[in-house]
């Protein structure tokens, strides 16, 4: 099913009616993926809506351009896309909380892979869209099996940007697991570790100590990462960055996956492996994150944009 429409979607300075806002066919984003984007979730909290990780999404999405020349030529700062965001879930009227995707890609001007004549472009969407994997899985957790298809190498394309060409890789996984009757891949490095999910950070715990793949292994720099793992350690839990290999998943206590879209999803079988039902140090953390993005935790108020009141 089609995800819904929202009303307008920002275009380097103009709000332009959602069917109305095309490129030409002959983008070179289009044929070689030369592109970069982020994706932000904004929630409802008491205050209006409000965005997680606002500010940090914006600063990481000038970061993968500056990987893709000329993406880096645009003329906005991060200001002018925070307060861009900001404006756009109003007049779309997401009181509700929405997804938000900016990206940057390349207008019509030149089709070979040369991409320097091309004017990079910036776009801005939002519309309400739930649980990536399902509110159900939020709870009793997704069914995974290990990709056949290697993560992007370290030398191939640069994982510590996201650029739209390298999801291909994750796009593969993904039709994979689905098609094997899971509901979510596990790609591995071209070492042999583990690396990340399709589009989500990976945690797992061990008597109690919660371990990640280091960013050497190939994972993206998730924003939701980086704060889940400030929130388990601010819960007391040891929290270590350590290449793991595909048996610390099997004899894992516990699995979870954390991004933008996934939110924190814990994983109850791995290959076949039982994980079990969501446990104890996953739902603490889970449960402080749902109440960080709701605005209901006043120690990490300033990881939230609040629509109404930017300030």
């Amino acid at each position: 099913m089609p995800f819904p429409k929202a009303d307008k979607i920002w275009m380097d300075g103009t709000f332009v009616p959602w069917d109305e806002a095309t490129v030409h066919v002959l983008t070179p984003t289009l044929h070689y993926g030369y592109g970069v984007f982020e994706g932000i979730r904004a929630y409802p909290t008491d205050r209006g809506s409000a965005v997680f990780q606002l500010r940090p999404h914006m600063e990481r999405l000038l970061r993968s351009a500056r990987l893709y020349p000329p993406l880096d030529t645009i003329p906005w700062t991060v200001d002018d896309l925070v307060e861009t965001a900001c404006e756009l879930i109003r007049v779309n009227g997401h009181d509700a909380g929405c997804y938000l995707r900016p990206t940057i890609i390349l207008s019509y001007g030149e089709i070979g892979l040369n991409p320097i004549p091309s004017e990079p472009q910036t776009i801005m969407a939002s519309w309400e869209w739930g649980s990536y994997l399902g509110e159900d899985a939020l709870v009793n957790g997704v069914r995974v099996m290990i990709s056949s298809y290697r993560r992007i190498g370290k030398n191939t394309i640069p994982p510590a940007g996201k650029a739209n060409g390298q999801y291909l890789n994750s796009s593969l996984a993904k039709v994979e697991a689905l098609r094997a009757g899971y509901d979510e891949a596990i790609m591995l490095s071209e070492d042999g570790f583990v690396a990340e999910g399709t589009g989500e950070n990976l945690f797992v715990v061990h008597d109690g100590v919660i371990k990640t793949p280091p960013l050497s292994d190939g994972p993206l720099g998730g924003i939701t990462r980086t704060s889940v793992m400030q929130i388990a350690r601010d819960l007391g839990f040891e929290v270590v960055e350590c290449s793991l290999v595909r048996t610390d998943l099997f004899l894992a206590d516990e699995i979870f996956l954390t991004g933008t879209a996934a939110e924190l999803t814990p994983v109850r079988e791995v290959a076949g492996y039982d994980i079990g039902p969501r446990g104890p140090v996953t739902e603490a953390v889970q449960s402080t994150f749902i109440d960080t993005v709701r605005g209901r935790v006043d120690r990490y108020a300033d990881w939230l944009t609040w629509v109404t009141d930017p300030s």
